[in-house]
């Protein structure tokens, strides 16, 4: 019953007339970036970050969750129709859905992609309605060393899920603990790592980090990938799957809703990781292997329904725990405390209707998502195939008025510019920045809980190992670690990261 009466309470929050305008416009600009190349739902709510200042919070979080599940939907449009993903999570999809509207079958693709999309959406709103709560009352539980450990446990799982070397991550992951450390201590008043520049006495904004080494860093990238992008869109006929289809479909989607929902709770990229993985498991169990990326109707319900079911039980850590598992959720936590919202299990409490209205208004959402994707896919293409050249300078624009906005200051869009550049270096060097972001927003709450824990233990440090959900935390971190470590699993990493 307490179930019921909070998504009532949820339903109730969702659909009054400010906050359905607040998620229809969410899941249209994610759908509206999805289909962009170049712009992805990191760099977009960053640079929304000021607007929702002025907005309620429950409306606010509203449109944020709607921009990053709906980037989901729009990234397969594209990636059927013209063979360009608009979202990293959307490549695998290219592989088979474009092979389909190469067959004169591109309505079918686009009308499995929504069905998918839709039916793992559902079930992991669902998940999380179940879920959160239970996961919540255990972190009533947690005392500063319990928060330490699972703040470390988190950052060395963004390093094992990290593309690329393990090495690299450590070290992006260390470069985002010192970034973070820059500004005033709290407790003594003493500055740090400032190098007497008096804007660092507040520390770097994450927003000027994120909208950095994503929104600038994307525009240089794609810059110089133009030329790659097709411009041919095949005609599209009837969008209704045949019985054979729906045969083949359901098994797959069923399967990528349950791979997709298990790792968007882990910190990375999970919706990407479930695309990636529901992809290689129908492919090895299917009958037809080896058809796959020669146009097999499962080689996109696998996907489709993996980084969708992935992308909104990535909500499940942040919204229970206060622990980002993605840049796109730390930027969330952001946006909560930017509202004066403690993250943690304290908003289920605290904030309900908040709690249980974002919940609520991803099932409407998600409803919205199915009436914007089918009916207006000619003008998603038309989008699609603008000049890279003339959307860049829009998208540097909003950039700087975003960051310029938070402290009226220049020093905010030079150092914008610096970590742009260094975003791009780093994608060159094979560094993903995802870690990074984490471990900065991380880093400040990790140093405030370690500092308590020492405190209440009267300095004995065997408290984080003594205290047992901690120690269990710290065993998991380390076994991560330890088994990313192997020979055969790094060699195995490396491969897979130069052949993508």
């Amino acid at each position: 019953m307490d179930l019921l009466s909070n998504l009532g309470l949820g339903l109730a929050t969702a659909v009054t007339p400010e906050n359905l305008l607040y998620c229809l416009a969410g899941v249209f600009l994610g759908t509206l970036i999805g289909v962009l190349p170049g712009l992805g739902p990191t760099a977009t709510i960053a640079m929304l970050l000021p607007v929702t200042f002025t907005l309620p919070p429950v409306s606010a979080l509203i449109m944020l969750a709607g921009i990053y599940y709906g980037s989901q939907y729009g990234g397969s449009t594209t990636s059927i129709l013209v063979n360009v993903p608009g979202e990293a999570a959307s490549v695998v999809t290219t592989l088979d859905g474009y092979q389909m509207a190469r067959q004169g079958r591109a309505g079918v693709a686009l009308a499995t992609s929504a069905i998918s999309s839709f039916f793992a959406g559902t079930v992991a709103t669902c998940l999380l309605a179940l879920f959160a709560p239970p996961l919540a009352e255990l972190a009533l539980k947690f005392g500063p060393s319990e928060y330490f450990s699972l703040m470390v446990l988190g950052l060395l799982a963004s390093v094992v899920l990290a593309q690329g070397s393990l090495l690299h991550a450590v070290g992006m992951v260390v470069l985002g603990l010192l970034l973070g450390l820059i500004g005033t201590d709290v407790n003594s008043g003493v500055r740090r790592f400032t190098f007497d520049v008096p804007q660092l006495a507040d520390g770097i904004g994450f927003v000027v980090v994120a909208m950095g080494m994503f929104g600038l860093a994307e525009i240089i990238r794609n810059l110089g990938c133009e030329d790659c992008r097709s411009v041919e869109v095949p005609k599209i006929t009837s969008l209704m799957p045949t019985r054979e289809d729906w045969k083949r479909m359901v098994p797959s989607i069923l399967r990528g809703t349950t791979i997709g929902s298990l790792l968007g709770i882990l910190p990375g990229s999970g919706s990407i990781l479930g695309a990636f993985a529901a992809y290689s498991i129908e492919k090895k169990i299917s009958k037809h292997g080896a058809g796959f990326g020669k146009g097999m109707i499962e080689g996109v319900a696998a996907p489709e329904s993996a980084n969708n079911a992935g992308a909104q039980t990535s909500f499940i850590p942040m919204l229970t725990l206060g622990i980002p598992s993605n840049p796109v959720m730390a930027l969330m936590v952001g946006a909560m405390i930017i509202q004066g919202i403690s993250p943690g299990p304290s908003v289920m409490t605290d904030q309900p209707a908040l709690f249980w209205g974002i919940i609520a208004s991803m099932w409407i959402g998600n409803l919205f998502l199915i009436i914007l994707n089918l009916p207006m896919i000619g003008m998603w293409v038309r989008i699609a195939t603008v000049p890279y050249h003339h959307l860049f300078p829009t998208i540097l624009v909003f950039c700087g008025i975003g960051v310029f906005s938070l402290k009226n200051t220049e020093f905010d869009i030079f150092f914008m510019a610096i970590f742009g550049l260094l975003g791009y270096l780093f994608t060159k060097l094979d560094c993903e920045p995802a870690p990074m972001l984490l471990a900065f927003i991380l880093g400040p709450l990790m140093e405030e809980y370690l500092r308590r824990a020492m405190l209440l233990s009267r300095g004995d440090w065997t408290v984080f190992f003594t205290r047992p959900i901690s120690a269990t935390l710290l065993s998991l971190g380390l076994l991560a670690i330890i088994a990313a470590s192997l020979p055969a699993l790094v060699r195995k990493r490396d491969e897979a990261f130069r052949k993508d």
